[in-house]
């Protein structure tokens, strides 16, 4: 007779337990799905579990130097249009008149 589900729930908590395995939860936006899921084309891995693991485990290979830059955020470089600064360069003198004109 085949085990009830709450038996076979047990068992497999059990054997997770015993292993020392503990779930990891990725919440993420459709472009990293879209990546994660190119990747996983890219090497014929069907389990994102599988792929993550995989990531995780050949990163740690490369040791604390290389895969540092792997592991850097991106920075966005914002750069202040030439009207814009005019306008603010133009704001800061008026500014700095009307205070003068106070004194």
């Amino acid at each position: 007779m085949a085990a009830a589900q709450k038996d076979r729930s047990a068992k497999t908590a059990a054997r997770r337990k015993t292993r020392g395995e503990e779930e990891i939860r990725l919440h993420c936006m459709a472009g990293t799905r879209q990546a994660l899921a190119e990747l996983m084309a890219w090497s014929g891995i069907e389990e994102q579990g599988e792929a993550i693991t995989l990531m995780i485990h050949h990163l740690h290979a490369l040791g604390p130097q290389k895969s540092a830059p792997l592991l850097a955020p991106p920075r966005h470089e914002y750069i202040i249009p030439e009207n814009v600064s005019r306008k603010l360069e133009l704001a800061y003198r008026r500014e700095e008149l009307r205070m003068i004109g106070s004194e």
